[in-house]
């Protein structure tokens, strides 16, 4: 028996659950309807045709996006704060980014974490081509590093891996140095180190 109750949040929340999970291929009007326990009809009654419900769930990814809040007690950490956050959400929902880049909406996703890195770095005295400068090299990084790390995890087996080529002899006969090219990457470590070098770096040569 279909419910008798639906909203319109509900549809949007367990579709891009959906998404998230599986892919936009993976969302239909009839498995959408299956998994709110619906009818079809009450679902177009709410949100029109899949195409309308797409359409939906990239203005709600935009707007997800726009609610990043920096935390720190300097314009520095503050900077840091939000290229994490915007990492991880961007890192949470692949298939929902890639649709809002497809709808030609990328630029106006970011805009909010853009505002929020302008708000720190104008903070840290930054102003005009710098503070500019300053931005997009934090979303750069962001940018590229997400990539990077999607990339890694698509790719196929390595013969040989990581831990088989390094040792002393390929790395300068530092043996630490091949110990830790040779472990498993912390990603979220990695990032922020090399966030804060980046956003150190950029604040700190505000007057040169």
């Amino acid at each position: 028996m279909a419910r008798e109750s639906l909203t319109r949040e509900e549809i949007l929340v367990v579709a891009g659950s959906l998404v998230r999970r599986h892919g936009p291929a993976a969302l239909t009007m009839r498995g959408l309807a299956a998994e709110l326990g619906t009818a079809v009809t009450s679902i177009y009654w709410h949100v029109g045709n899949r195409e309308s419900l797409l359409d939906a769930l990239v203005e709600r990814t935009v707007e997800e996006l726009g609610e990043i809040e920096p935390r720190g007690r300097t314009p520095a950490a503050r900077v840091v704060s939000v290229a994490r956050t915007l990492r991880r959400e961007l890192r949470a929902r692949p298939h929902l980014i890639a649709m809002v880049h497809e709808r030609g909406l990328t630029e106006r996703m970011f805009l909010p974490a853009q505002q929020a890195l302008v708000h720190e770095v104008h903070a840290a005295g930054l102003r005009g081509a710098r503070a500019a400068q300053a931005v997009r090299a934090v979303q750069f990084q962001v940018v590229g590093y997400v990539l990077v790390e999607r990339n890694r995890e698509r790719a196929p087996q390595q013969r040989p891996a990581e831990e088989e080529l390094w040792h002393a002899a390929t790395a300068e006969q530092d043996p630490p140095l091949a110990r830790a090219l040779a472990a498993p990457v912390d990603q979220e470590r990695l990032f922020t180190v090399s966030v804060r070098a980046l956003v150190d770096g950029l604040l700190r040569d505000r007057d040169a």
